[in-house]
């Protein structure tokens, strides 16, 4: 049997690697300098890589590997499925087992009338997906002039033409001609960095209140949908004030538009319910689902839509043109079932909200004593830290954004650590599965990494706010 293995030196690999692999959200030509880090095993929390370094994974790959790396029994299960049905589609009047017995799983764990799932390939795919949907559900009631979706700047839904125009990054949007027409946004929730002198239950409700006045701006006639992340997870775990979301339901309600929760990444576990619109009280009419579906072992996603857009659309009387080569692919759906099976059996997510949640927690407030952190937040596990000059002035470096954060997040690679930055704000999202003990490990290498970035700043005169 064909098996790949780390068979190579690890300078030929990232030569090998550099010659031939283009990367997601990289500059090529710096990574070919100084050789992409190659991974060649995963255990539970722990990665090894091509030199035998062992380091514990503070993102769960990219938010997605809830139960952990290395579980035989999901490979057992695709390697079944692969031998009886190894591909099938579901155009053309027909289905198969394991796309219908996942749906019937995720209807069942969704909350409310969540009961009807469009399957796609990734996150990205399913919010492309979104857009067709909410239009289309317009079009259908005799309201086609309804095609405009309000999101969020610094948003992050994808990096498709959809998903891409959808979230709210400026660094998406300057290639590639994005976002594309009837897509607005208006600002984040993000009280630490934006509040200024506002209490955070009033900024919370001033940052809502803004959907009503685009609404309003727009006419709300021409308003199909609002989309949010419960909590912003790319854009660096922008954890909402309490007031936010009741009041974002409200307006939704009162102007009869949809809301759509993007649970890409809170969704299965992550914040210690089974999806993020429960842990805020959010009524949404779609859910976007991926990563935790299959703990990344296989790649799937969809849309979980709500009975009166689904039945509105299935009996509009034409065909809904849209779908995926790979959609509900018998082989990811099979390992996703699996997946949803081993947490509800092995009870994760009531680690997360009993176990891990709680001791992550009381560990994590304590960064926020470190004098470069300003602010430590964590909701389940889904945690960040905020780097500041002057923690009373919540300022920012004087240096470009992002400059702080990456010097940390080298020195967290250099301490066999995985916590990414995003602008100045480093953040994870660990494994559900990750005991006390390697909570213990995360915490201590991530506060000797803070220890190693403040000397370097205090050395190189870049303690500075801006």
């Amino acid at each position: 049997m064909t098996k790949i293995t780390n068979h190579l030196p690890t300078k030929e690999l990232q030569a090998l690697d550099a010659a031939h692999h283009m990367h997601p959200f990289t500059e090529d030509a710096a990574l070919a300098k100084k050789g992409a880090r190659i991974i060649t095993r995963g255990k539970g929390v722990w990665l090894t890589d091509s030199e035998g370094q062992q380091i514990i994974d503070g993102m769960a790959g990219l938010w997605c590997v809830n139960i952990g790396y290395g579980r035989k029994d999901l490979a057992e299960v695709a390697a079944q499925q692969m031998e009886e049905l190894c591909y099938y589609n579901t155009f053309f009047q027909t289905s198969h087992v394991p796309a219908i017995a996942l749906a019937a799983k995720i209807a069942e764990l969704a909350p409310g009338d969540l009961n009807h799932v469009f399957y796609a390939g990734s996150g990205s795919e399913a919010n492309d997906t979104n857009i067709r949907l909410v239009r289309r559900y317009w079009d259908v009631k005799g309201k086609p002039e309804k095609t405009v979706i309000i999101s969020r700047k610094n948003a992050y839904h994808g990096s498709t033409m959809g998903g891409g125009s959808l979230g709210g990054m400026t660094g998406i949007w300057a290639q590639g001609g994005l976002p594309i027409p009837d897509i607005v946004h208006i600002d984040q929730p993000y009280w630490w960095g934006e509040g200024g002198d506002m209490d955070e239950d009033d900024f919370g409700l001033a940052r809502a209140r803004e959907l009503e006045k685009k609404i309003e701006e727009i006419g709300p006639d021409r308003v199909a949908a609002f989309i949010g992340e419960p909590i912003q997870g790319a854009g660096g775990v922008i954890v909402p004030p309490a007031t936010y979301w009741p009041e974002i339901q409200r307006i939704c309600d009162k102007y009869g538009i949809l809301l759509i929760a993007d649970e890409v990444i809170t969704g299965f576990g992550r914040t210690g319910n089974w999806f993020g619109s429960q842990t805020f009280g959010i009524k949404p009419h779609i859910m976007t689902i991926a990563k935790g579906l299959s703990s990344g072992y296989a790649p799937i996603g969809g849309s979980i839509i709500c009975d009166e857009v689904y039945e509105t659309i299935a009996t509009s009387g034409d065909d809904f043109n849209h779908g995926y080569t790979y959609s509900g692919h018998p082989v990811a759906s099979a390992v996703a079932l699996k997946n949803l099976e081993i947490m509800q059996d092995e009870k994760i997510v009531e680690h997360v909200r009993d176990v891990a949640h709680p001791y992550l927690m009381e560990r994590w407030q304590k960064l926020a004593d470190h004098p470069l952190v300003g602010e430590a937040k964590l909701v389940g596990l889904m945690g960040s830290i905020a780097l500041t000059p002057d923690k009373a002035a919540r300022a920012r470096f004087a240096s470009d954004a992002g400059t702080v954060g990456y010097r940390c997040r080298e020195r967290c690679f250099a301490n066999n650590l995985i916590m990414r930055h995003v602008g100045d704000r480093m953040i994870i999202a660990p494994s559900l599965t990750i005991t006390p003990a390697e909570i213990d490990v995360l915490v201590d290498r991530a506060t000797t990494s803070l220890d190693e970035c403040y000397a370097g700043l205090k050395s190189d005169g870049l303690l500075k706010a801006a």
